[in-house]
């Protein structure tokens, strides 16, 4: 997994990678033969969050493909794969996280509900959540009003692929400053969110 993470970052901070173990119980790992593909780190728990009593959360950790596998659709099988690790089949509405470095990774999440939203300031709900999620991931600090996890002064890493992002899609990452280590907090509901989220 550490050679994947050198090949999918720049600068890759190793010492993150571990952390994030802390965290997020389970690894899912994808071979072509005996060269590691790939790797997700994800889990779900079932958490009491303000306003939502026993909730199911998906918990997206970092996601590394081989350049040489990836558009095959092996990012999404290997998050499912560690999340599907934790053995916890909801039974309806499914909150989803996940700390993000670029647009990317923030597309992937439902537009309809996904929160934060570029020029609006999360409600004191949204940011009570948001709060009690970052404190899931071990985020030192979290700033409720632009979903910013703030980094520990070191960068992550910064990711080796090509984007074709427009300049819009990067307004929701104006406070994110990866050469600390920031990441933004993204969080979506499935199917639908509760009642008066949005």
């Amino acid at each position: 997994m550490n050679t994947l993470f050198d090949i999918a970052y720049r600068q890759a901070n190793r010492a993150y990678l571990e952390k994030s173990f802390a965290k997020l119980r389970y690894a899912a790992i994808a071979m072509h033969g005996d060269t590691p593909a790939g790797f997700s780190l994800g889990d779900m728990r079932v958490m009491d969050l303000p306003q939502l009593p026993r909730q199911p959360v998906i918990f997206a950790g970092i996601c590394c493909i081989d350049p040489r596998f990836r558009r095959r659709g092996l990012f999404g099988a290997l998050e499912r794969a560690a999340v599907v690790a934790a053995g916890i089949v909801p039974g309806g509405r499914v909150l989803s996280a996940g700390r993000m470095a670029h647009p990317v990774s923030f597309r992937v999440m439902n537009p309809e509900t996904r929160i934060p939203r570029a020029g609006i300031e999360p409600s004191s709900w949204q940011q009570s959540v948001g709060q009690a999620i970052a404190d899931a991931y071990g985020v030192p600090h979290f700033d409720p009003k632009t979903f910013v996890c703030h980094g520990t002064g070191e960068p992550i890493g910064y990711p080796a692929i090509e984007m074709d992002v427009e300049p819009e899609e990067w307004r929701i990452f104006e406070h994110v400053d990866r050469d600390r280590g920031d990441s933004l907090l993204g969080l979506t509901w499935a199917p639908d969110a509760p009642e008066g989220w949005l």
